[in-house]
């Protein structure tokens, strides 16, 4: 089987399952709704441009992380109730590691992007681009996160997740940015590496 199509079928799977009982339809697709965006687009854009094969299973991790904040809501992930428990911790923080993915991944997306695109030439360059890129990205989330709340009231609540934590939406965009830099920092080298098997390919 193409190691692609099993990617595919992780997606719906777990799209799926993160469908069935949510905490509330609403907030599950507001939630799952940019991995199923992403999806689209991957699929509408794969015969003229293929990402590595590496950054494409980071995507599907993320996604992941999107199905699961989705089906209980960011504040509810029961592992992360049970660390604010067990540590005595203020809030679930699960949120954190949505927030540190949506910076991760996108900054493998986007150094890909450069490379294979050749938007950037030099390295150093390239890697704060990518985090400003990353930054960006989550500051107009965090408007969007906004907007909804507004416009729906109550029912956005738990699209926000605040958790009554007056500096969320400043420690968002501070973990999207953690992630990203993580990404250009610890990752480079590898995806280097597989974007050069597929450029050899």
């Amino acid at each position: 089987m193409n190691k692609h199509v099993v990617l595919i079928v992780l997606f719906w799977a777990g799209l799926i399952v993160s469908a069935i009982n949510p905490h509330d339809y609403f907030t599950w697709l507001l939630e799952v709704f940019p991995a199923i965006l992403g999806f689209i687009v991957l699929v509408l854009t794969y015969r003229r441009f293929q990402f590595s094969y590496l950054t494409y299973v980071m995507i599907l991790v993320h996604c992941y992380v999107l199905f699961v904040g989705g089906h209980y809501t960011y504040a509810e992930v029961p592992a992360f109730n049970w660390l604010r428990d067990t540590f005595h911790q203020a809030r679930n923080n699960y949120d954190k590691v949505g927030h540190f993915t949506q910076g991760f991944v996108p900054a493998m997306i986007t150094r890909e992007l450069f490379i294979r695109l050749n938007v950037v030439q030099k390295r150093t360059w390239m890697a704060f681009l990518t985090v400003c890129v990353c930054t960006t990205i989550s500051v107009l989330y965090e408007f969007l996160e906004w907007f909804v709340s507004v416009v729906s009231g109550q029912s956005g609540d738990s699209f926000l997740g605040t958790q009554g934590y007056v500096w969320d939406t400043q420690s968002d965009m501070l973990y999207a940015m953690i992630g990203a830099i993580c990404m250009v920092v610890f990752m480079a080298k590898a995806q280097d590496r597989a974007v050069a098997k597929l450029q050899a390919a």
